[in-house]
């Protein structure tokens, strides 16, 4: 039982490491949780737990890195990794309707990379960096699309007035 109990222990061999590693993994998933909780309410597939992952993962990555020991230029080989397999999982959420010839799910897709784009800053421990790209994320979410879909609106008014004379 004893050598479990150091296995466990052994990647986290202090206190002050612990308490970084959780900070920075609960910073990384209220992060995602606000992007997450933004696009539920407008009812989107990706919501608060696809967020919340996303930016853990990313975080954790970085810091199994940063804890490891690794240098900043196999630590930003990680990133590069991180930043393509996000765009797969990001593509994964983007469909073609060949009837209506539209594209669906790129700001889906864009919200997922962003999410991980906050947790691998909170990661290698720049909070107010991922927390500013949070909060520029819910603004153009909720607020620029609310101004998209108004002047969409505005816009097929028009054509439809302009078509009834």
């Amino acid at each position: 039982m004893e050598m479990i109990l150091d296995e466990l222990r052994s990647g986290l061999p202090d206190a002050q490491q612990f308490t970084r590693v959780v900070i920075r993994m609960l910073a990384a998933a209220l992060l995602g949780a606000m992007v997450g909780i933004q696009r539920e309410r407008a009812g989107k597939p990706a919501g608060v737990r696809t967020h919340m992952l996303v930016s853990m993962g990313a975080a954790l990555f970085v810091i199994a890195c940063l804890e490891w020991g690794m240098r900043s230029d196999a630590i930003s080989r990680v990133i590069q990794g991180l930043v393509t397999g996000i765009g797969f999982l990001g593509a994964g959420s983007i469909l073609k309707k060949a009837e209506q010839h539209e594209v669906e799910g790129l700001t889906t897709a864009a919200g997922i990379w962003m999410t991980s784009a906050f947790g691998i800053a909170v990661g290698l421990g720049r909070y107010g960096a991922a927390a500013i790209g949070m909060v520029l994320t819910v603004i153009i979410l909720g607020v620029v699309g609310a101004l998209t879909r108004r002047l969409e609106t505005k816009d097929d008014g028009k054509l439809r007035h302009r078509s009834a004379r």
